[in-house]
């Protein structure tokens, strides 16, 4: 049985630079007030407030480290996971035409745009789109376009794909 699988994280240095710097913010925020009891900034949230608020900020960091975008493409059709967002089938029957393309920026995790229909993307500007009977599109961010054509291309006859 012919097989493509793809696990993609968002390992985007700017985006972990960012947080990492508003982590770095909020430990010296804590570090100045709650540890050596000078107030942080020039209206100071209480320390409860502060650490309370930390809780959320590590949420947000361990929803981004979760983020992972799943792709396994089988005879039976694309199965997507956008782990801990979503999960969707596609079939072949429900397929009309698939297509690798080169986009530009798009955004990143899932989004909707006029020209690609609903786009899961984890980085890069390399997808598959996929054109639904219904009219629907999905575009699919891949960084192994090849390997993905390759197997799309056996269960889509009409493909325009070169990979």
């Amino acid at each position: 049985m012919v097989e493509f699988k793809e696990t993609q994280k968002m390992t985007q240095w700017w985006l972990w630079l960012l947080l990492a710097g508003v982590v770095g913010i909020w430990v010296w925020g804590i570090t100045q007030q709650v540890i050596l009891g000078q107030p942080f900034g020039n209206h100071p949230m209480s320390n409860t407030g502060l650490l309370v608020s930390s809780v959320f900020l590590a949420a947000i960091v361990a929803f981004f480290y979760s983020l992972t975008l799943r792709t396994n493409v089988n005879a039976q059709g694309i199965q997507l996971r956008y782990t801990p967002l979503t999960s969707t089938q596609l079939t072949w029957a429900d397929i009309q035409k698939a297509e690798i393309i080169r986009y530009g920026f798009v955004g990143y995790g899932i989004r909707a745009s006029p020209t690609y229909g609903t786009v899961y993307n984890a980085k890069g500007k390399t997808g598959l789109l996929l054109h639904k009977k219904s009219g629907e599109k999905f575009l699919l961010g891949t960084q192994h376009p090849k390997q993905l054509a390759q197997v799309v291309s056996q269960f889509v006859p009409t493909s325009s794909i070169a990979g």
